[in-house]
């Protein structure tokens, strides 16, 4: 098969899929990223940028629109290269998410054209206007309709599409769902595990191993989206009602999802300066190696995960493939995988004082945790990387027209 693959953050989601077609000669593998994309070793990258950005004067619900546009057309001006030097593919597998397949049909009408259709955007119901502490505008409500003009386009055109979750495959309009599997891409679990001796030196000198009543919190970077405002102030009442416990908080300072707030720098500042926690006791890592990162979750007593209704983090699998006791929120897709009080407990994400009394009642009884955490590494096999590329690799050769 001849495989192309377009990811503006290339690999993203398609790592593990194109390691495992590496390992064949049958099969020929190309990928265009952005400028910025980290690539892969093996597999031939052509990176490709916008030649300007959206006007400053497009209307302002316009804006994703044109630039969904400039990214569409700046690769098809790559498609097109490729085409005149008489490449063809039999699949063009994509991540659309910015435009950038927008027009590959125009270069290769007779590829299959297969999306990652990642998320379809709603004013209500999902992740906009979840939170009443930042309410959607009217503005803003209108500008997610719009931007969904971008997503019908992929929709149409495409020929198959696939979707990590249940919840995410229901968000996208009923016309089109016959045409999107359900399919999660995978996570590692078949490496991660929990380490009972495992054990995580700070740069205060401190060593906090596995055993001792440690709370773990993980997000790219640190936002409301991801529940870190909600997170600080449970965190609050967690370190005043336990006096022995530690936590411990990875992830950055930019912005993944929404904006910086408007009176800090940003959002680990706002909530530090609201909350007053004692940061002797609260470990901020920011963004760290992903052995460092594997470390955090082995010792980690309890795992705080908080999501607006959004797409479901890899963080959280990997948290239960390491054996993780984890507090997560009740929002979708989290429901999906999580079970209350099976793997896991779920918590309301807007209720401060019932994720602190649940956290603590976790770190009081670690005995009774150990069913959950071992449901939760069973759990976590169901979405691991051999089955996501199973799945992925049938879907593909679906695909594929006959040779």
């Amino acid at each position: 098969m001849k495989l192309l693959l377009i990811h503006q953050n290339f690999p993203g989601q398609f790592r593990h899929l194109v390691q495992d077609l590496q390992q064949s000669a049958e099969h020929e593998l190309l990928a265009i990223g952005r400028d910025t994309a980290p690539g892969l070793p093996g597999v031939e990258l052509l990176r490709y940028a916008p030649r300007r950005q959206a006007s400053t004067q497009t209307h302002p619900y316009l804006i994703s629109s044109e630039d969904a546009v400039l990214h569409g057309q700046q690769v098809l001006r790559v498609l097109l290269e490729l085409k005149a030097r008489g490449y063809v593919p039999d699949v063009i597998l994509a991540h659309p998410g910015w435009g950038e397949t927008l027009f590959a049909k125009e270069a290769f009408p007779g590829a299959r054209l297969v999306h990652f259709c990642e998320y379809y955007y709603h004013g209500r119901g999902a992740d906009a206007g979840f939170d009443p502490e930042f309410p959607l505008s009217i503005d803003g409500a209108a500008r997610i309709r719009a931007r969904n003009a971008m997503h019908l386009l992929n929709l149409e055109q495409c020929d198959a599409g696939i979707t990590p979750t249940h919840w995410q495959h229901g968000l996208h309009p009923a016309a089109y769902r016959d045409k999107i599997s359900v399919v999660h891409e995978g996570v590692d679990v078949e490496t991660l595990r929990p380490d009972p001796a495992a054990g995580l030196r700070m740069a205060s000198g401190a060593l906090l191993a596995a055993g001792q009543p440690i709370v773990t919190y993980v997000a790219r970077n640190l936002e409301p989206l991801r529940g870190f405002h909600v997170f600080m102030r449970a965190a609050r009442q967690i370190l005043g009602r336990h006096p022995g416990c530690r936590i411990v908080v990875v992830g950055g300072d930019a912005v993944s999802y929404g904006s910086r707030p408007a009176d800090a720098e940003n959002w680990r500042a706002k909530m530090l300066a609201e909350t007053g926690i004692d940061t002797t006791r609260v470990h901020f890592l920011g963004q760290i190696p992903h052995a460092l990162y594997l470390k955090v979750l082995q010792v980690s007593a309890a795992h705080v995960y908080l999501t607006y209704p959004f797409v479901l983090s890899w963080s959280m699998l990997e948290a239960m493939a390491s054996g993780c006791l984890l507090v997560g929120s009740d929002t979708a897709p989290v429901r999906e995988v999580l079970r209350d009080g099976e793997n896991g407990h779920l918590v309301d994400f807007f209720d401060v004082q019932g994720i602190a009394h649940k956290v603590l009642e976790v770190l009081h009884s670690p005995q009774r945790q150990i069913p959950l955490r071992a449901n939760a590494r069973e759990t976590a096999a169901r979405y691991g990387i051999r089955r996501g590329i199973e799945a992925y690799r049938r879907l593909l050769f679906e695909a594929a027209p006959p040779a």
